[in-house]
């Protein structure tokens, strides 16, 4: 099996293709067209644009990701339909290929990881952050050999990490929290999949990987372990739900329809986790004891934790901080070429009008 194409983690790919795909006016030349059924591939509709009867249709662009399961659940269920959404959900292999469609109107709305959202804010692409998908918590590790006995030991050594991908900004977080910089040590550009297995293999003394590539690495190998995993750094890697702000002032109800649906999604996972995950493991492919035991390395917060996340300037959970430390790091990195005002994007109205 090719680990680099599992269903399970195709939405975590390298960034390194975002600038180009933001300027481009049409889907990315390279871009895997949508796996979503034909009746599910239309362009985006706005309020004049909606389904007979009182339904309103909006798209959204997701990756195949397990953080979408209570998404497949409302859509399975017909929660959205019940609250006057038709749903068109739009799968690509990376959100990046899904930029083009975004910024030109031919989708509503996108499930991007808060450094996409980033750049995206940084280009000046209005959209706003309506509610949070999942947080990662373990799910994302740096292994290390055991004599590595801290980050600081990282100096001077060889690193296995995609470059420009989601590991490659964690890591240099994580570095920095220690003193140190990209620069202090040497990156192996290497994907996650492969990382794992180089450092099981003993090739590598550090690596970025995740599960289930890296508890098989552990596993296998017991000279090292998780020396640093997204748990202590639980606000760092997040996927969001966001729509662009046109599409909202003209649609707030279907917006609202989408935040009430998703979070319904989220209830009847917390409920019902048996037949939610099977729901979740037919969309995603794989086994329901697989996503099962794969969700115990994300957060999907309720309403309660979307309403910190997105509008309780009081709460730690809340993003604000994190995404504006974050862009302030990216644009250290030469990432982005400046730090937009993020306090526009976060939308909390629709977590907290709900009762």
């Amino acid at each position: 099996m090719n680990f680099s194409k599992s269903h399970r983690w195709t939405r975590r790919q390298a960034l390194w293709m975002m600038t180009g795909a933001i300027a481009g006016a049409s889907v990315h030349a390279c871009a895997k067209p949508p796996e979503a059924p034909s009746a599910q591939s239309s362009s985006s509709s706005t309020a004049s644009g909606g389904a007979a009867g009182g339904v309103v249709a909006a798209s959204i662009g997701i990756t195949t990701w397990i953080g979408n399961t209570p998404l497949y659940i409302a859509q399975e269920k017909g929660f959205f339909k019940d609250l006057g959404l038709d749903l068109k959900i739009k799968v690509f292999d990376t959100v990046a290929q899904a930029f083009p469609a975004f910024t030109s109107g031919q989708l509503d709305g996108l499930a991007p990881v808060t450094s996409e959202a980033v750049t995206l804010a940084s280009k000046g692409v209005d959209f706003k952050i309506v509610t949070v998908e999942d947080t990662s918590v373990g799910a994302d590790v740096i292994l290390a050999r055991n004599s590595i006995k801290s980050i600081k030991d990282f100096k001077g050594k060889k690193v296995a990490v995609e470059l420009g991908g989601i590991g490659h900004f964690f890591l240099l977080q994580i570095l920095a929290e220690a003193g140190l910089t990209g620069k202090d040590v040497t990156l192996v550009n290497t994907p996650p999949d492969a990382a794992a297995a180089a450092f099981q293999a003993g090739k590598v003394e550090i690596a970025y990987s995740y599960s289930p590539f890296s508890d098989k690495a552990i596993a296998a190998q017991k000279d090292g372990r998780v020396i640093y995993s997204s748990k202590q750094m639980p606000t760092a890697i997040a996927d969001l739900y966001l729509f662009s702000s046109k599409f909202i002032q003209a649609n707030p109800k279907t917006v609202a329809a989408f935040v009430e649906g998703n979070l319904k999604g989220v209830e009847f996972l917390a409920t019902n986790r048996k037949e939610g995950l099977e729901i979740g493991a037919a969309k995603l492919k794989i086994k329901p004891e697989e996503l099962d035991q794969q969700l115990k390395g994300i957060r999907i917060p309720d309403k309660a934790t979307n309403i910190a996340m997105l509008g309780d300037a009081s709460s730690d959970q809340y993003l604000l901080k994190p995404m504006t430390k974050l862009a302030a790091f990216l644009k250290d990195q030469g990432q982005i070429q400046t730090v937009p005002d993020l306090s526009k994007v976060l939308e909390p109205q629709y977590v907290t009008a709900l009762k």
